[in-house]
């Protein structure tokens, strides 16, 4: 597809997130979830499948694309934007990487339609950036191999009719394709959160549960190395355009604010203090955009330093988000506190990005790994 195509369902994206989503964001947190029949809105537009080939009901995004799309759909309502992070980016790019030809064919067109939402579970109560060290087991038996475990903290986990699920045994973990019909699943939603309270996010217990061995996804004892490292790649360039997302619209939010609100005879657009916060959302903001677009391209090109620069944009975006997030609300005052303005729901959701797909501390490591090996000058005197 070309770029007026693509452009295109960015513009029809636009129109339905303005109609369908933002006027109802605060219900879908006290309703919470968002609703089912959204859901099916969004899979009858194909946005459920959005990065999909066009051979297995998705709309072709390319990855430059996928990002704009999924910060339209971010700056409105995270909750929207989670299930696009987990269901398609998680899900099922993982899928099309790893999947065999026979898994392709039978999960990705349910997947583009909804007639399966999918959730990813790796983190457990005790295990969150540790993932190598999962406690969930499987071991086999004659035609299947069978998981005990928990998982926690599953992102659209309560709602899922399938599942990929990471499994350790002797040390090494597999990710298998789980359907929530197979016996021995339960899910319990998790509530009272600072964030994320439209998600369905869940508990999931697993007990005896039997999963065919057609239904391994990758290979057998090489679940973390392959398919999660590949699932958390995507899911970092997708939660780094959610970072970019919420700052542009506590941006936004901000400056529509300082231009209506009055405080000593002034709007607050004429202080200076206020200007120098705007000014710095912008800088920060711009730089936010610059990384995203340079880790899409580079995805495009499927160079070998993409999934660098997309841990880059996924740690500074994230960072950002708080940061705006934080003066957007400073700049409201005592209104920022309530639900008349966005900032207040902008401001909780923005930490989460700096925890989930690995936390700001570990993607320091990351990039500090990466720094300490290409930027080393033999023989260079400090």
């Amino acid at each position: 597809m070309g770029n007026a195509g693509q452009e295109a369902i960015i513009a029809e994206a636009e129109e339905f997130v303005k109609t369908e989503i933002r006027p109802y964001v605060n219900e879908f947190e006290e309703n919470k979830g968002i609703p089912l029949d959204l859901i099916n809105k969004m899979a009858e537009k194909g946005y459920l499948a959005a990065s999909f080939p066009e051979e297995y009901g998705g709309l072709d995004l390319d990855p430059i694309y996928y990002g704009q799309f999924t910060e339209v759909f971010g700056k409105a309502c995270v909750a929207t934007r989670s299930l696009l992070t987990v269901h398609t980016s998680l899900v099922g790019e993982t899928l099309l990487r790893f999947g065999t030809i026979e898994q392709k064919e039978k999960w990705l067109p349910q997947l583009a339609s909804g007639q399966q939402i999918a959730a990813f579970a790796l983190s457990e109560p005790d295990i969150g950036s540790d993932a190598k060290n999962v406690q969930t087991s499987w071991y086999e038996e004659d035609d299947c191999y069978v998981l005990n475990g928990t998982k926690k903290w599953i992102t659209f986990g309560h709602i899922a009719s399938m599942f990929i699920i990471v499994a350790i045994n002797n040390g090494k973990s597999t990710a298998f394709l789980v359907e929530r019909s197979s016996p021995g699943i339960e899910t319990y939603p998790i509530e009272g959160l600072m964030a994320g309270q439209a998600t369905y996010l869940a508990e999931i217990q697993l007990n005896h549960v039997k999963v065919p061995k057609e239904n391994v996804l990758g290979k057998l004892n090489f679940g973390f190395e392959y398919v999660v490292a590949t699932a958390l790649d995507q899911g970092r360039y997708s939660i780094a355009w959610a970072g970019l997302a919420i700052a542009q619209e506590a941006l936004e939010a901000m400056v529509s604010y300082s231009h209506k609100r009055t405080q000593f005879n002034q709007k607050l657009r004429n202080f200076q203090l206020i200007r120098g916060m705007i000014g710095d959302a912008v800088t920060k903001i711009h730089a936010a955009r610059a990384l995203c677009l340079k880790a899409g391209k580079l995805r495009k090109e499927k160079h070998p330093d993409a999934t660098m620069e997309t841990t880059i944009a996924k740690y500074f975006t994230s960072k950002v988000a708080v940061e705006v997030a934080n003066d957007a609300l400073q700049v409201h005052g005592g209104n920022g506190f309530t639900k008349d303005y966005p900032v207040e729901r902008l401001y909780r959701e923005a930490k989460v990005l700096e925890i989930i797909e690995g936390s700001s501390q570990m993607q320091q490591e990351i990039i500090s790994h990466y720094g300490l090996r290409n930027y080393y000058k033999r023989g260079k005197r400090s």
